[in-house]
């Protein structure tokens, strides 16, 4: 009698509900890209669908042809219609930790990785681009918000969030959350098809990366196609199309473009003092393996980088 598979976990918030994945029907060959918030989500949907397509000029917006299947914004039959319905090769974007999506083995999944104080510091700003308002109206919530209290600073409030130790299945953007989300990916990269992407090694050299991918993807890219690809796929190019590429379909950015605010790494270290980085570390040693820590801090540059790109290699020529 063959055993019976657990359910994923079901992780829950006021705009996301992983649940949403149960009854999916997956394709051989799909793609889910897995991510913690500010942590490049949009710059590797951007890479499939460039890939994909093999084209700058996507036949569609971004979120359209990458559908967050999480988010309550639109209702899960209409999302899973529309996945339904696309043709291509798909790529669906999730912040939902691996343990929350239903395994398949036909199912490549990308999970991107940034410092955790980089991604703090652009979720920081990113809070205040946001339309509380019409957010709430999207997900149902008609009563009236509580007064929102004055945020701190950024130094304090990243302090605090440096501190902080909710459960991180409950709050997923906290440091123990993101550390959560991607210790379950590292754990599951040698049994899975799970491809890890560091955030700074695309802002390294984004072509080399973009080859990786592709690589793992069995997707064949011609050589006179490549430098246009990787040039659509810049963080310059993006925030220049950021009506089209910016994850906003039903318009709760205040401004599309400044959901592209930087690009760059080292904003945490910038505002930090070396005791206060010196107690980030410490705190982070206590939630993950020294082997993805080096790599988390460090991308290609760092010790865990080989171990980062190992696990089952993606299916060639799907």
């Amino acid at each position: 009698m063959s055993q019976r598979r657990p359910l994923p976990y079901r992780y829950t918030s006021p705009d996301e509900d992983s649940g949403r994945w149960r009854g999916f029907s997956f394709r051989h060959g799909d793609i889910v890209i897995s991510t913690r918030s500010k942590s490049g989500t949009t710059w590797v949907q951007m890479i499939c669908a460039l890939l994909v397509f093999q084209t700058p000029e996507l036949p569609a917006p971004l979120p359209r042809l990458s559908p967050w299947l999480d988010w309550l914004i639109v209702p899960r039959d209409e999302v899973h219609a529309q996945l339904a319905a696309q043709e291509h090769r798909r790529f669906i974007k999730s912040h939902t930790p691996l343990d929350g999506i239903p395994a398949d083995p036909g199912v490549t999944s990308i999970v991107t990785g940034r410092h955790p104080l980089d991604m703090a510091v652009s979720l920081y700003h990113h809070g205040a681009n946001l339309d509380r308002a019409r957010l709430r109206a999207l997900t149902g919530r008609s009563d009236p918000a509580p007064p929102s209290p004055e945020r701190p600073p950024l130094h304090e409030w990243l302090c605090a969030w440096i501190d902080a130790d909710p459960d991180p299945r409950e709050a997923l953007d906290s440091l123990p959350g993101v550390l959560w989300h991607l210790s379950d990916a590292w754990n599951r990269r040698r049994t899975q098809d799970v491809l890890l992407v560091h955030y700074d090694d695309l802002g390294r050299d984004l072509g080399a990366e973009m080859r990786r991918i592709a690589g793992r993807l069995g997707i064949t890219v011609p050589d006179e196609t490549w430098p246009e690809l990787v040039d659509a796929a810049t963080f310059a190019r993006m925030r220049a199309r950021a009506e089209r590429t910016a994850p906003d379909p039903s318009g709760i950015l205040k401004s599309p473009a400044a959901f592209f605010r930087r690009g760059s790494s080292g904003a945490g270290a910038e505002v930090l003092t070396p005791r206060e980085l010196e107690h980030y570390g410490e705190r982070a040693a206590e939630m993950a393996p020294a082997e993805l820590l080096a790599w988390l801090h460090g991308g290609s540059g760092s010790s865990g980088a080989a171990a980062a790109g190992t696990g089952t290699r993606g299916n060639a020529g799907r």
